[in-house]
């Protein structure tokens, strides 16, 4: 790949963003990142060891050189999520904050409202804020009116490995936004990932596909390749979809000509 990813003034050459949950152990979840190609981590404020860098979570992501995107997952408004990430950033020295609010225990989803509280308190405190929100177009633009870093608008539930139930409102988010769009939650399969890219998605955030397969280094090594598959034909640019055949190698001018 020859484009790169930039977010909040850093470029990368991995599109794909990593979730630490689930996994077994601190140097699998290390094995994993490395695998993957991923160069950016996101991690629950309240499972770090916010005394001590020597966690095993925190510890191997930052010897590894990954940028650490902290996020406030456990925070059920808008108050919470900005004490985790005043928090996060006494305790990693990153000002990146991945902000969610989910007050629903069941689905997960995020609040919007609380979202957006949060997203505009953090902003204005010099956070570099990255929302995980519905995939709603007219919320996208309100938060990058705030100025947020990018958008993470979700595929399907937290941990569903549903994909892209929210396909058509993916598409209008990435061609209207002016920011980032990282294509977060519900991802379950490197061919969910080659479809986020197809559409343009800037990133995807994986994190359960990964950690819960049989093979976590094997599938961390597919959604590397299917980062790269996917955004190789974004921009080569898909065929146009059409109701109707048509040949690929038209026959009629041929046939007229040799049977004369």
């Amino acid at each position: 790949m020859t484009d790169k990813l930039t977010l909040a003034g850093k470029s990368y050459d991995s599109r794909l963003i990593i979730g630490t949950g689930k996994y077994a152990s601190g140097e699998i979840l290390a094995k994993a990142c490395k695998e993957s190609g991923a160069q950016i981590a996101t991690m629950a404020v309240k499972r770090i060891d916010t005394k001590d860098h020597t966690d095993e979570i925190v510890s191997p992501l930052l010897d590894m050189g990954i940028q650490l995107m902290p996020n406030t997952s456990g925070a059920k408004n808008a108050k919470e999520a900005i004490f985790a990430a005043q928090l996060a950033r006494e305790a990693l020295e990153v000002d990146w904050i991945k902000v969610e609010v989910h007050p629903d225990v069941k689905y997960l989803l995020p609040d919007p409202i609380e979202t957006f509280k949060a997203c505009e308190f953090l902003c204005k405190d010099g956070f570099k804020v990255f929302p995980y929100i519905n995939a709603d177009p007219v919320l996208c633009k309100r938060l990058e009116d705030i100025g947020v870093c990018a958008v993470m608008p979700l595929g399907s539930p937290i941990g569903s490995a549903r994909g892209l139930d929210t396909l058509s409102m993916l598409k209008i988010i990435i061609r209207e936004s002016h920011v980032p769009v990282i294509i977060d939650a519900g991802i379950g399969s490197p061919s969910d990932a080659v479809k986020a890219f197809e559409i343009g998605a800037d990133a995807c955030m994986v994190n359960t596909a990964i950690a819960a397969a049989g093979d976590q280094l094997k599938m961390a090594r597919a959604f590397n390749l299917a980062q790269e598959a996917g955004r190789m034909a974004y921009k080569a640019g898909l065929a146009d979809k059409i109701e109707t055949s048509r040949a690929t190698s038209p026959m009629e001018a041929f046939l007229k000509e040799a049977m004369k």
